[in-house]
């Protein structure tokens, strides 16, 4: 559909009849796909008798567990997906997005035949290191960081600091990469697996990527399931994003947005970008759109930026402000760790708390062996929304700066009362 033609959604996309009837076939007798990752290969930091996979718990049955359980899986619900400055629990949260990249992913998966269940560990994990304020404050974050350390914040990489060293329950190494690795902002048409057989080629690739802004870029899953969570990232976003809008009155309606094969509204999009892509990935050792979707969803991302990204409240003029916010916030709380301040909540609400729940984490051990720069960064990423707003409230009581959400009742009409 071309800007300026008649309104015409393109047609719901269909299984190509030969895959369909093969991949029926498969379910019927139980046949995986030759790469579909087997749990019985998942690699561990340890090799606890406890975490020894069984048929009641199999190995990614238990990283789903572990993850549901970590303390920051609890905050999910408080952080931002996009929109960031309203009171509204009808828009999407990062709690909600999980769950649809893992219900879309797992659909992708159980059709190609892979192991849903690392699937869905991968995608409930794989954004437990987002900063409140979504990608907003990712930036606002990594710009602190950088101008003290040259070192840069990435989400998918905090994620997995987050699994694995803050609150370590021995997760799967292809759990852990399938985090790493997930970053939906980078569209592919094909995704091929990368090698990352070892904690230590692990360990190197996140130490990069602190050290090089653009070597996210470069990542790639190790296993077809965590290419199906990256691909699903972006799936669930790409329509969903535009329901939001369109409820926040950022857009009136899906007029304007340009489609040959995808379609504008979520469900034609999960629905034709899902399908496609099994048509063209069943029986093959990659993930891969064709070149007529890859190149729509490449336009639908282009025209979400343009019309609900840059539009959405920090181009608007409140991106300065909570910035700033983040700046005096990230030297505040460094201060304190540096003349040793153990009133400051940087220890008493996020030292003693992480060490009270990691379960192997003192809070000596803690802040004796972890650069104060990283302590901070923990600590602030790991917080919800409001809890960074009450916070600053907290610690500059007399500042003039301050967000201004907009409230659930922002649009009715005042209200003149004569209480006797």
């Amino acid at each position: 559909m071309r800007k300026g033609s008649a309104v015409s959604e393109p047609a719901y996309l269909q299984l190509d009849p030969d895959v369909e009837q093969a991949i029926a076939e498969n379910l019927r007798c139980g046949r995986m796909h030759p790469r579909s990752f087997p749990d019985e290969q998942a690699l561990r930091r340890e090799d606890n008798p406890h975490d020894a996979a069984t048929l009641a718990r199999p190995a990614f049955s238990r990283d789903i567990d572990k993850i549901m359980n970590i303390p920051a899986y609890n905050r999910y619900a408080g952080k931002t997906q996009v929109f960031s400055l309203v009171e509204n629990d009808d828009i999407c949260r990062r709690g909600l997005h999980v769950q649809l990249v893992g219900r879309i992913a797992r659909n992708i998966g159980r059709l190609l035949g892979l192991n849903c269940q690392l699937i869905e560990a991968i995608a409930l994990g794989h954004d437990l290191g987002h900063t409140p304020f979504g990608h907003a404050g990712e930036k606002f974050l990594s710009k602190c960081l950088q101008s003290r350390t040259g070192r840069c914040f990435h989400h998918n990489v905090h994620s997995v600091r987050v699994m694995d060293r803050l609150y370590p329950r021995n997760i799967s190494l292809q759990v852990l990469d399938g985090a790493l690795c997930h970053n939906g902002e980078f569209a592919q048409q094909v995704l091929r697996q990368g090698d990352t057989e070892t904690f230590q080629q692990l360990d190197n690739l996140v130490e990069t990527c602190t050290l090089d802004e653009a070597a996210i870029k470069r990542l790639r899953p190790s296993t077809l399931e965590g290419c199906v969570v990256r691909l699903a990232d972006m799936i669930a976003y790409l329509g969903k994003d535009r329901d939001d809008a369109i409820a926040m009155g950022v857009l009136a309606s899906l007029d304007g947005f340009e489609t040959d094969v995808i379609g504008r509204d979520n469900a034609r999009i999960i629905n034709n970008v899902t399908v496609d892509v099994v048509n063209h990935s069943f029986g093959q050792d990659d993930i891969r759109m064709s070149p007529q979707v890859f190149e729509d969803v490449k336009r639908a991302k282009r025209q979400n930026y343009e019309r609900i990204y840059d539009c959405e409240g920090w181009r608007a003029g409140s991106g300065n402000a909570v910035g700033e916010m983040f700046e005096d916030m990230y030297d505040r709380l460094l201060t304190d760790l540096q003349t040793g301040d153990e009133r400051s909540p940087v220890i008493s609400h996020h030292a003693k708390q992480l060490a009270a729940k990691s379960r192997s984490i003192t809070v000596k051990d803690y802040l004796a062996h972890t650069d104060p720069d990283q302590v901070v960064v923990d600590y602030m990423a790991s917080m919800t929304d409001r809890y960074f707003m009450e916070l600053y409230r907290y610690l500059f009581p007399n500042s003039e700066k301050h967000i201004l959400a907009r409230g659930y009742c922002a649009d009715l009409p005042s209200i003149e009362r004569n209480d006797q």
